[in-house]
């Protein structure tokens, strides 16, 4: 089973993917999570590095390809492997982050983001058994983000008007690829209830 789980950052993504996991784990079942475009691997998180925390002002369609290339080598050396043998991969993220954020955010043509994504990628990438897009209200996403204590990345530097632009792109994104939208500002614990119940696996 291959489990995506998308949203503009500080929507508790990893949260959410995190406490999967665990419920698959605790059922005895192999599980592997991704954070996209990390990922745990080395080439991965130097590709991740590249795009948002150098500073390098990369060209839009330069982050595609960049993305993607770390998609690959995830999917390859991590998902793959552990799907092939009945296992449980959840990511939090993947091409449709790049829809969000270089094709409506930054302009990249989205025909062009699927048609790469698609050359590259297997079918079993391009669509998971089950995605969700977890939102929040933009008070409450920017609040988390600076609770988290971390360095604020490339993308999250960005003025409004693009922030509105990626939040505008998901319920587009949900709808063109038949997503489940969650309203993440309930509980963890509730959100996690809710997932599950989607999943029909409680």
């Amino acid at each position: 089973m291959y489990i995506v789980i998308e949203g503009q950052d500080g929507t508790g993504k990893s949260t959410q993917a995190e406490l999967l996991k665990k419920h698959f784990e605790e059922q005895g079942k192999e599980v592997v999570m991704l954070e996209e475009p990390d990922g745990d691997l080395p080439q991965a998180h130097d590709l991740h590095d590249m795009i948002l925390t150098r500073g390098y002002n990369l060209e839009p369609l330069t982050n595609v390809l960049l993305f993607t290339a770390a998609r690959v080598e995830l999917w390859k050396k991590i998902a793959e492997p552990v799907l092939k043998k009945g296992g449980v991969v959840i990511s939090a993220r993947n091409y449709w982050s790049t829809l969000a954020y270089q094709g409506y955010g930054e302009g990249v043509s989205r025909s062009k983001i699927i048609r790469i994504s698609k050359e590259v990628l297997p079918e079993k990438y391009i669509h998971p058994d089950y995605g969700f897009i977890l939102t929040v209200p933009d008070k409450v996403r920017l609040e988390r983000q600076k609770s988290r204590g971390k360095a604020t990345e490339t993308f999250e530097k960005k003025p409004s008007e693009f922030q509105q632009k990626v939040n505008a792109a998901y319920p587009k994104i949900a709808k063109e690829f038949n997503l489940t939208i969650i309203d993440a500002s309930d509980t963890i614990d509730k959100i996690f209830d809710l997932i599950l119940s989607k999943l029909r696996i409680v």
